[in-house]
């Protein structure tokens, strides 16, 4: 019961701390993204991305940035927070989904496959969403310790120190994301080939990577700003001092 109610404190603290712009975006871009897992991008013999791969690097770099000043316990336990709403979310969908109205688009085709289509997609898959919570919960714990554990080995700082510990985290992070949701979706649902699930992980993860290299500049100057305006300066001492007391 105490372990439960410092991490509840820990969260309460955190929330309060971070920056709440930055939980939005993180939190819109993984509900986006499993929206979109459900369409494909394109599909060839030896590659296959879903449309989700268009946003997935945004909760990454949320991710490297929240690293960076809050720390990876702090990274974590907002993709946890994330995935949780992404739950309900998807919950909602489904139970509004079988509600007995029309879509509008509906009433401007007249056919009532579109609109079974329509539920079907927005009410979301069982194991889409299964396939999507567990790839994403494995892929960012991965990516927080990484990215710490990169970050203690470096003897320099700067953004060529943000752009390494990002890159080395969110290519691997990236990779087992892919893999995990191709192994237990796009096989047995897709009809995905292991040549696909293996070469989608990989292409996929460096496509990602590349959206990251692009957009980490930006990742770092916030990140800079809200260590110089000493954003969440309350969590970090609360975390000194918690570990203080543990050892």
């Amino acid at each position: 019961m105490n372990l439960i109610r410092r991490e509840m404190e820990d969260y309460r603290v955190l929330l309060r701390n971070i920056p709440s712009l930055v939980v939005s975006l993180f939190i819109i871009s993984v509900i986006m993204m499993n929206l979109l897992a459900n369409k494909e991008l394109f599909n060839t013999h030896y590659l296959a991305l879903d449309c989700g791969f268009c946003l997935s690097w945004v909760s990454f770099l949320c991710m490297d940035m929240i690293c960076k000043r809050f720390g990876p316990k702090a990274a974590a336990k907002i993709s946890i927070l994330a995935m949780t709403v992404n739950l309900g979310a998807t919950l909602v969908l489904k139970l509004l989904s079988l509600t007995p109205g029309m879509w509008g688009e509906y009433y401007s085709t007249g056919m009532s496959e579109v609109n079974d289509a329509l539920n079907a997609t927005i009410g979301g898959c069982w194991y889409v969403v299964l396939g999507s919570s567990t790839a994403m919960v494995v892929a960012a714990i991965t990516n927080s310790l990484i990215n710490h554990a990169v970050a203690r080995r470096l003897t320099y700082g700067g953004f060529k120190a943000f752009a390494v510990r990002s890159f080395v985290s969110t290519g691997i992070a990236q990779f087992l994301d892919n893999l995990v949701f191709a192994a237990i979706v796009s096989v047995h649902f897709f009809g995905w080939s292991w040549t696909q699930v293996i070469f989608c992980s990989l292409t996929g993860a460096a496509m990602e990577l590349l959206c990251e290299i692009i957009f980490s500049p930006f990742g770092y100057r916030i990140s800079q700003q809200w260590e110089a305006e000493q954003v969440g300066e309350q969590y970090i001492r609360y975390r000194e001092d918690q570990e203080r007391a543990v050892s």
